[in-house]
């Protein structure tokens, strides 16, 4: 987002914001001083003002689905607290153990969609669509998972990632220095490296990244 000059004032401003986006979620009157959901709210607010730019279209729809991403995070975290779950403008009645379960998954099915929806956007950064991906994957698991452990390393390495994102380009002397692999290795997958990256590198891909079978390197 843009910078704020005073983004306390900026925060204060909106709380009347904060507090409906939250009560609507939680379809109750909720208290600053009392529960726990306002507080969530509050952060995912304060997210919102760092991660926000414009191609994620208003600014206070993003907030929004921020906050009822957190809370229904903490919804899922604390189950043994709630007897009542709440997305969109349903309520669901929590009865039993495969019906929390069912929930669950269709929670996380709707969060891993936005996240590929997300990281389908990220990838054309770099000039990258999913079909290209499918033609630059791997179909051998030890080419998968060499492939994986370069990634990590990559990922690991600030200057690298920093310098990525920056020229939309690997810079594959500076990971062939520190992977020791030869350059036409990593260029061969560059599409796939760079993917693989974005996910490592991204703690917005928490859903993706759960899928990534990592084999530590020796």
């Amino acid at each position: 987002m843009d910078i704020i000059s005073n983004r306390d004032e900026f925060i204060i401003e909106n709380k009347p914001f904060i507090y409906k986006t939250a009560s609507n979620i939680c379809k109750r009157n909720l208290q600053w001083e009392n529960d726990d959901e306002l507080s969530i709210a509050l952060i995912a607010f304060n997210k919102a003002i760092d991660t926000y730019n414009n191609e994620k279209g208003n600014f206070y729809s993003y907030a929004k689905m921020l906050i009822k991403n957190s809370l229904i995070d903490y919804f899922r975290n604390n189950s043994s607290k709630y007897t009542l779950y709440f997305i969109d403008e349903q309520i669901i009645d929590i009865q039993n153990k495969n019906s929390l379960n069912q929930f669950e998954i269709d929670i996380e099915n709707k969060i891993r969609a936005q996240e590929i929806y997300d990281f389908s956007r990220r990838l054309k950064e770099f000039g990258i669509e999913f079909k290209d991906l499918i033609k630059s994957s791997p179909s051998h698991k030890d080419t998968r998972n060499e492939l994986l452990n370069v990634a990590i390393k990559i990922s690991m390495n600030e200057d690298i990632v920093n310098l990525l994102y920056k020229s939309k380009q690997l810079p594959i002397k500076k990971i062939c220095l520190l992977t020791s692999k030869k350059e036409k290795f990593i260029e061969s997958w560059r599409r796939y490296l760079i993917s693989l990256i974005i996910i490592l590198s991204d703690d917005s891909f928490k859903y993706i990244k759960s899928y990534l079978n990592i084999k530590a390197g020796d």
